[in-house]
């Protein structure tokens, strides 16, 4: 099977090359995004896996139907880039990665003490040496309700961690995790919004949960609320976003992705202007704590998402389908 691979990072090859010698594949690989103008340097391959920086739509997935492409894998979980309903009308089978929701768990709970302990002005003032107290005293896990939005393998992996904080856990999601109640309770929007200290989403992105966090959700929060993000930054409106911590009315915001992110996360902007005003100002608040989009980034998780974005690749082809197939999903 010839398949080539978008967006490689450097940190792949090694994982691609080992899924080249062990799947027997002939397997491109390039920097390259997809888009209109290279989506025909996978001319002659039936396969493509990619990752998250491009926008798969009708063109492009019609450009690759030409050059005879009939599977598609992205090596994320996300798949809100992919234009589903386009695929499927040019008969191109697409899956996702699958990976532990354990590095994801373990860095929604780094950034939330993050915001809770004050650490972005504390690393601010030890880097000119001032070693004062004034203005960071913390608070403590256990004192807290935390609401965890979207109980999925993430969402759990989040609550299984946070369970040996001692403090209160609240769930909401529209399909209810049995596991989930060991750790917390699920209870109805309202409640959710009027009780949780900080809230913490794993939803995926959808034309259901687009926006989910905006003005008149935010408006239901306590006062001071923590929202952390480790998600989609479309899950959270970035304007509603950015009122509520000039308002006070957010006390804290832990960002591993925000909207309009783009073009601009994984990429080196350092000589460069942001052209996302919102992000830019934003990030500048000392209670925002933002990265790169690197939740998921683990030695573990990326040869996962190596492993599945060739496997799927191979097994829809061999078998019509895959355990990880996007069949019917929007």
């Amino acid at each position: 099977m010839k398949i080539f691979a978008y967006e490689v990072r450097e940190d792949e090859e090694a994982f691609f090359e080992k899924m080249q010698q062990e799947m027997k594949v002939d397997l491109t690989v390039s920097r390259e995004v997809p888009s209109p103008q290279t989506a025909a340097l996978a001319k002659g391959c039936e396969g493509v896996t990619i990752l998250g920086q491009g926008n798969i739509n009708e063109e492009v997935l019609g450009i690759w139907k030409e050059a005879g492409v009939r599977f598609l894998s992205t090596r994320t979980m996300g798949f809100n880039h992919i234009d589903l309903k386009a695929a499927q009308k040019a008969g191109i089978q697409v899956c996702n990665a699958n990976y532990p929701p354990t590095g994801v768990a373990d860095f929604t709970v780094m950034l939330m003490l993050m915001c809770l302990r004050n650490y972005k002005p504390a690393m601010w003032r030890g880097q000119v040496n001032d070693f004062s107290l004034k203005g960071l005293q913390g608070r403590e896990m256990k004192d807290m309700t935390i609401g965890i939005m979207g109980t999925g393998r993430i969402g759990y992996a989040v609550m299984k961690n946070l369970s040996g904080f001692g403090c209160r856990l609240l769930a909401y999601d529209l399909y209810e995790n049995e596991k989930v109640k060991e750790f917390a309770a699920y209870v109805d929007l309202d409640t959710f919004y009027r009780e949780c200290d900080m809230i913490s989403l794993h939803m995926p992105l959808m034309e259901s949960t687009y926006h989910l966090v905006n003005k008149e959700s935010i408006s239901k929060m306590k006062d001071g609320v923590i929202i952390i993000n480790c998600a989609r930054g479309e899950l959270a409106d970035m304007e509603s976003l950015i009122e509520g911590i000039e308002s006070g009315k957010i006390g804290a915001l832990g960002l591993d992705v925000v909207e309009g992110e783009e073009g601009i996360t994984h990429v080196d902007h350092r000589i460069d202007i942001l052209s996302n005003r919102n992000m830019a100002y934003l990030r500048q608040f000392r209670n925002v704590v933002m990265t790169q989009h690197m939740a998921f980034y683990t030695d573990a998780a990326v040869e996962s998402m190596v492993r599945c974005g060739v496997e799927g690749l191979v097994s829809m082809k061999e078998t019509g389908t895959c355990a990880t197939e996007l069949k019917g999903k929007e």
